[in-house]
């Protein structure tokens, strides 16, 4: 006899973002713009954060009444505080925490300089931690049972040449993701984490354009890189009723390469 689920419990599981507010860092380009567009067609509201001076015109465009930009640099405390206030102002609570801002600086081991490492390692590890920090105590606080995902990257599980920083950083998100999982669990806030492979975004095609990416194409069972649609979607469905389980982990997102 097959189990029987009731029609309840089956609608409260679904991939809906329907009233749900998310914070998404990096938002006015790449992976986080993608996913600002992707959760405001799933019914959320959404607070981006960007560098970019338009983004408050880009937020207006997006998502009309359901979009709030605001331009700073994530590795300012008062900006990140300004994000969580603005989410609040305009739509009465955060449920969500998408750490999408992230840089690369290449070059190899050996030549490259400590400026540039402690660049890589402020912004993409240091900087997503405080803003995780800033948002889980919010969450704590106000007995929100909300949602995080730190975009990491394959560059945190594998090695990547002239990646030394990049791959670091990453690495160390996603260790850091498995911790909040850990320490936030008892308040009922998930944090999870994506690995992407490359993405054809801005900084993607600056890393990999070329011979190099057309090798690392090759060595893929998807014969391609990533579009950052197919990166959105499924920080979506990390977010969503439907993913109610899944905490502390890392999803893959890489076509294949790291099965091998």
């Amino acid at each position: 006899m097959l189990p029987y689920f009731s029609k309840e419990a089956i609608s409260a599981l679904n991939f809906t973002l329907q009233g749900k507010t998310a914070i998404i860092t990096g938002g006015t380009a790449g992976i986080g713009n993608a996913t600002a567009a992707y959760f405001l067609g799933q019914g959320a509201n959404v607070v981006m954060s960007g560098r970019n001076p338009k983004v408050t015109e880009m937020a207006k465009e997006m998502g009309g009444d359901r979009a709030v930009g605001v331009q700073g640099d994530i590795c300012d405390a008062a900006h990140r505080a300004s994000l969580i206030s603005a989410g609040v102002e305009a739509f009465g609570r955060i449920d969500i925490l998408v750490n999408c801002a992230g840089i690369t600086l290449l070059g190899n081991a050996e030549e490259l300089s400590e400026d540039d490492w402690n660049e890589v390692i402020k912004v993409n590890l240091t900087a997503n931690y405080l803003m995780a920090q800033a948002v889980g105590k919010y969450m704590i606080d106000h007995k929100v049972e909300g949602c995080i995902v730190n975009v990491a990257s394959q560059g945190g599980i594998i090695a990547l040449k002239r990646h030394a920083a990049y791959c670091a950083s990453k690495g160390g998100l996603i260790a850091l993701t498995k911790v909040l999982a850990l320490e936030w669990g008892e308040y009922g806030i998930r944090v999870n984490a994506v690995s992407p492979t490359v993405v054809l975004t801005a900084m993607g095609h600056k890393a990999w354009d070329g011979p190099q990416g057309e090798q690392l194409k090759q060595e893929m069972p998807s014969g391609r890189f990533a579009e950052p649609e197919e990166v959105a979607s499924v920080i979506a469905y990390l977010c969503s009723s439907g993913a109610a389980m899944i905490t502390g982990h890392n999803l893959v997102i890489d076509g294949g390469f790291t099965i091998k």
